[in-house]
């Protein structure tokens, strides 16, 4: 059945779409459904946007999602996070992990990736290597083990690395540098080009879209990761994400009540540093998003 049928405009003779009642009902739906999925995923980010800006007293006796701001508008939860020093350490620890897992992850994705497109006799191999990782993984005690034999432990390497690179992006790296043409990898080399050259300036401008996509999955699972920090830093609180603080203030919140006087201002602190730990991901997200559209083209659309 067709979607759609065009006819003859009688005014202008051009052609008109006529969408059938089917199409539009689908269409509907998929609107609902995408309204509905961006609402989930926005609900929470307001309910501690406005709770950031609560007053603490009146917010600790509300019950259920947080509309607008409980009682009078109220700074304090900011003024308290920004003035705190172990929140601007987490915040600077988290921007160094980021930024180091990125650009070790990139580098790791984009050799690894062009190494298994090309036609070599340990290709078989490699990728069994690569995949038989993602179905078993070894587990959080032998990693540790070979972390501490490495003197590892208690570093920001050992963040950076564990958190750098997945099977499943080297082998997205693998698939973007097969949709290059080989006439081009060709033409390169015939005019000289080593593989470094051939990889970096001939066929990573031609595929970036997915690399793109491998930095923004990496960028945001190393801002939100905290389990990793809390195995191999948790002793040296100078080397703490933003996560962790975020956690130890939860905890502390948890007695606000046992003191005498308490501060309720204290309890707007997780709110507010949830809220500031949130920006970073909204900035960069519109920013890479025509790199994300053109990744998923290019995985999907072969010419």
């Amino acid at each position: 059945m067709n979607v759609k049928t065009k006819k003859r405009s009688p005014s202008h003779g051009g052609m008109v779409e006529d969408v059938s009642i089917g199409a539009r009902i689908s269409q509907t739906i998929i609107a609902l459904a995408v309204g509905l999925l961006a609402l989930i995923c926005i609900l929470p980010m307001w309910h501690v946007l406005m709770s950031s800006i609560s007053d603490g007293f009146d917010l600790m006796g509300h019950g259920g999602l947080v509309w607008w701001p409980v009682g009078e508008v109220n700074l304090n939860g900011y003024r308290l996070a920004f003035s705190n020093p172990n929140i601007i350490s987490g915040y600077t620890n988290t921007l160094v992990y980021v930024l180091g897992t990125v650009a070790v992850g990139f580098l790791l994705n984009v050799f690894g990736g062009y190494a298994l497109s090309r036609q070599t006799r340990l290709k078989p191999f490699m990728m069994v290597f690569i995949v038989f990782p993602m179905l078993f993984g070894g587990g959080m005690i032998p990693t540790f083990m070979i972390l501490q034999g490495l003197n590892l432990v208690g570093t920001r390497w050992a963040i950076i690395l564990l958190e750098a690179t997945m099977g499943i992006y080297i082998i997205l790296g693998m698939r973007a540098f097969m949709s290059v043409p080989p006439a081009t990898v060709e033409t390169a080399r015939i005019d000289g080009a080593g593989h470094l050259r051939t990889m970096f300036q001939v066929m990573l401008p031609q595929c970036k879209g997915l690399f793109m996509v491998t930095i923004l999955m990496t960028f945001v699972a190393s801002w939100n990761s905290w389990l990793t920090a809390s195995i191999y830093v948790s002793g040296d609180r100078s080397r703490w994400p933003l996560q962790l603080w975020i956690n130890q203030v939860i905890s502390e919140n948890a007695d606000i009540l046992r003191g005498a006087n308490p501060n309720f201002d204290r309890f707007l602190i997780q709110f507010a540093v949830v809220a500031i730990a949130t920006v970073p991901m909204l900035v960069a997200i519109p920013f890479l998003q025509k790199y994300i559209e053109a990744g998923v083209l290019q995985g999907a659309v072969k010419e």
